[in-house]
């Protein structure tokens, strides 16, 4: 990784690089366009633009010369073109066109484009049918995966997709809210972005088939090739803007409420928090209308509840003191939302503009509020999602400019991750919605959106809420970038909600109660407390490993949640691995996803691993079945890692004095890179960061420890515990600026 980041060259907003204009030339009916009688004579009545972004992304633009005119650019980060030489024709009356080491052969009549690799393969075809008609590409072999959040399954091969967002029946209880993003990867070494926010994609043959809407008579197609899943999806990054840098206190658990009481109610929760040792770093809450009581006065109302929060700022206050951050739930943005923060004159007093709708947050976030929860938002068209994900970054970097913004919304595009975090929308409490949310996840993550999670429990209670699937939920939310609860019967969502006795506040009828909700017996479960406190503690002793591979994602646009395909791409079995997922590089997390399981079946590629909870050895490239009890997740680490394991913490950025320890999974050689800064301000981006490198050699069984600082600050001396799996005893050094050798 890079020793300095930047906020401008690597998440993007404005130009990053040129872009190369390589072909561009007029061209006649019989290749695109609807005949007319001058077109049947020859005449051109349409263009090709193509432009190579880079040596792996390359832009396919066909438009009518009639509706000449700039491109749309959201979603994508600009660049900018330079001249063009047009290329000669074949004597066949094709043109070939260089990108790269790719070869671009153009054919009319119909319009294809064929592009091959240096080797004379082809990579992918694309052909384009008359005038409102489908664009055909080429599937290949091997699955294909993206098109956003809350697509299914995982292998879109064989499905139709009519790229609709928002929240709709049937898949909303089991797959979640649907944010459409029109990018398709295969697993040959291939991606397409159809920039077109309608349409309908057929992928049940060969080859597969966009048809845009009817009132979109231009053709834009990014073409992105690259020979390793990394470099496919760091040029999706490149395309769309890197993942931004967050908090790191947006990485430690956040606990929602929905119906509030009273102001004691609010507070005692703080302090039960910190008095039952449960880490916690934040409090979100619901505004009234979705509820009875929530933190405003009423559905989209800017003005607190005086019942629950007479006294906001007093209140914030006394929260940040026990080191909270408080979140605040909002609703109804403009339908036609649109602009930005910075905008002045005319723009900033139009009520649909960011300028004029952000001026309603701005004095409430002052009185204390750290950030900001966006639901709705399903009717928005994607400029409008995008320029609210933006407003939300931009408006409170107005207010707090060396603050990293905090955001969670449940609409967005392609883009998205350069601003906000997403969640899946209002799921229902079911074993196969836990089961499928593992995909969603992992899919998400495919399309360029890292920082992602879930409902803790589901939404929507049903018969099947019990203790066991909350358990199971929050196991398996432990290892989501977002680590969240929240849900209906809001109570137990908490981690000691399960033993309170009761449901209430009810936020149902009798009926429904009887219905779905657990029998009042198993109100009385002693064991989830410790089980939630147990993987409460696990998360914030990973911290260190996460905020670091957030660091990874934010450089290089992979995924916190990895598909197995990223790393083993050639193993048929991992790209087909649906139900676990790589947790950045390291850990392989196989979720319980079966009522009343006592084992769980899990693919581990080739190699050798290890279980992290008995740390013993384990051959990969097979199926491997483990004994679990309610409190188990299986967790497994590959050989060659080097694992940092903190302290337990109460909240993210709590100062301790116990030292770091390094875990080392032998069986292979590997390294480790951890990334550490302030958590907070963009210092990052002048260099104020420090990397602790690690390198693990197997055979002559020595770890490797260097430290790099920012310029002119020496490296702090630090004490670090060294241990190597499934071997008793530990070994303490002390590291400065010096390297050091730790024969193990």
């Amino acid at each position: 990784m890079k020793d300095r980041f930047s906020r401008r060259d690597i998440i993007g907003g404005m130009g990053v690089g040129l872009a190369e204009l390589l072909f561009s030339r007029n061209i006649s009916a019989a290749g695109f366009f609807a005949p007319t009688p001058a077109s049947e004579a020859g005449a051109a009545n349409g263009s090709l633009t193509l432009v190579a972004f880079s040596d792996k992304i390359l832009r396919v633009r066909v438009v009518p010369l009639s509706k000449l005119g700039p491109a749309s650019e959201y979603g994508i980060v600009p660049r900018e073109s330079t001249k063009l030489l047009d290329q000669p024709k074949n004597p066949d009356g094709s043109r070939t066109v260089r990108w790269g080491a790719n070869k671009i052969q153009v054919q009319e009549g119909p319009l294809r484009l064929t592009i091959t690799d240096a080797t004379g393969k082809v990579c992918q075809e694309l052909r384009f049918d008359a005038q409102g008609g489908p664009v055909h590409f080429r599937l290949g072999d091997g699955p294909v995966y993206g098109m956003g959040e809350g697509g299914h399954p995982f292998n879109r091969r064989g499905t139709t997709d009519t790229v609709r967002n928002g929240q709709h029946r049937g898949d909303l209880a089991t797959y979640g809210a649907r944010v459409p993003i029109p990018w398709l990867i295969g697993t040959e070494g291939w991606g397409l972005f159809f920039a077109h926010p309608a349409g309908t994609f057929d992928l049940t043959g060969e080859p597969g088939l966009f048809v845009p809407s009817p009132d979109t008579p231009t053709r834009d197609i990014f073409v992105l090739l690259a020979d390793t899943p990394s470099e496919l999806l760091g040029a999706w990054a490149d395309l769309t803007g890197h993942p931004h840098m967050p908090p790191l206190w947006s990485l430690g658990f956040q606990q929602s409420h929905r119906t509030l009481a009273s102001r004691d109610e609010v507070l005692n929760e703080c302090k039960t928090f910190r008095e039952k040792k449960l880490p916690c770093d934040a409090m979100i809450y619901l505004g009234t209308g979705f509820c009875p009581s929530g933190w405003n006065t009423e559905h989209g109302a800017f003005v607190f509840n005086p019942t629950v929060f007479p006294d906001p700022a007093a209140m914030f206050k006394e929260m940040h003191e026990e080191h909270f951050k408080v979140i605040l739930h909002v609703v109804s943005p403009p339908e036609d939302l649109h602009g930005s923060v910075k905008d002045t004159g005319a723009a900033a007093v139009d009520p649909s503009n960011a300028a004029k709708y952000w001026l309603q947050h701005r004095d409430i976030q002052k009185l204390g509020v750290d950030g900001w929860w966006p639901d709705e938002g399903d009717e928005l068209p994607p400029p409008s999602r995008l320029a609210r994900n933006q407003m939300y970054w931009e408006g409170s970097q107005l207010f707090q400019p060396n603050t990293r913004p905090f955001s969670l919304h449940r609409n967005g595009y392609a883009g998205m991750q350069r601003y906000v975090w997403l969640w899946s929308g209002d799921t229902l409490s079911t074993w196969k919605t836990l089961a499928a949310q593992i995909m969603v996840g992992i899919t998400t993550g495919l399309s360029g959106i890292p920082y992602w999670g879930t409902d803790t429990g589901g939404f929507v209670p049903t018969k099947e809420l019990s203790a066991e699937l909350f358990v199971r939920w929050f196991q398996f939310s432990a290892f989501c970038p977002s680590f969240r609860c929240h849900g209906r019967t809001w109570k137990l969502r908490l981690p000691w909600g399960w033993d309170l006795g009761t449901y209430e506040p009810g936020e149902y009828d009798g009926q429904f109660e009887s219905a779905t909700l657990p029998p009042p017996q198993d109100l009385h479960n002693t064991a989830v407390e410790g089980i939630c406190r147990k993987y409460l503690n696990l998360r914030y002793q990973l911290l260190p490993y996460l905020y670091s591979t957030v660091a990874e994602t934010h450089e290089t646009g992979l995924p916190i949640m990895r598909a197995l395909w990223i790393y083993y791409p050639q193993d048929p079995k991992a790209t087909e691995t649906d139900d676990a997922y790589m947790w950045g590089t390291s850990i392989l997390v196989a979720p319980v996803i079966e009522k009343g399981a006592v084992q769980r079946k899990t693919y581990l590629p080739q190699g050798q691993w290890w279980d992290f909870w008995t740390q013993t050895e384990i051959e990969g490239g097979k199926d491997v079945i483990r004994n679990v009890d309610l409190e188990t997740m299986p967790l497994y680490v590959k050989a060659g890692s080097i694992l940092p394991i903190g302290p337990i913490k109460q909240y993210a950025d709590q100062k301790v004095t116990e030292p770091l320890t390094l875990r080392v999974y032998p069986g292979s050689d590997g390294n480790l890179s951890l990334y550490e800064d302030d958590g907070i301000t963009y210092g990052y981006e002048h260099g104020d960061f420090t990397r602790l490198e690690c390198a693990w050699n197997d055979h002559d069984r020595t770890l490797s420890l260097k430290t790099k600082s920012a310029p002119k600050k020496p490296a702090a001396r630090r004490s670090l515990v060294i241990e190597v799996a499934g071997i008793a005893g530990t070994k303490t050094v002390i590291l400065d600026e010096h390297p050091l050798v730790v024969k193990l």
